[in-house]
């Protein structure tokens, strides 16, 4: 984890750590509607505003926008 806080201050970032048990696969990322996935279900609709998730690039987009929310409110625990 150290080495991570070093390259993010190196290049002028942050680095702010999200819950353990945070539903980032499970939660779409346009309605916040979360379900119950598998982890063979990699592409994923969802029931509420049909959209379509691959099931990385929606952890991926919930991931920045969880640390983004966090920054914001001040809770930066790193």
């Amino acid at each position: 984890m150290q080495m991570l806080h070093d390259k993010a201050e190196w290049h002028g970032r942050q680095v702010i750590k999200i819950g353990r048990f945070y539903a980032s696969s499970k939660t779409c990322h346009h309605c916040q509607i979360k379900i119950t996935l598998t982890l063979a279900d990699r592409v994923w609709t969802c029931p509420s505003c049909g959209a379509i998730h691959d099931r990385d690039k929606n952890a991926a987009i919930n991931i920045l926008n969880e640390g983004l929310r966090l920054l914001a409110v001040g809770t930066t625990e790193s």
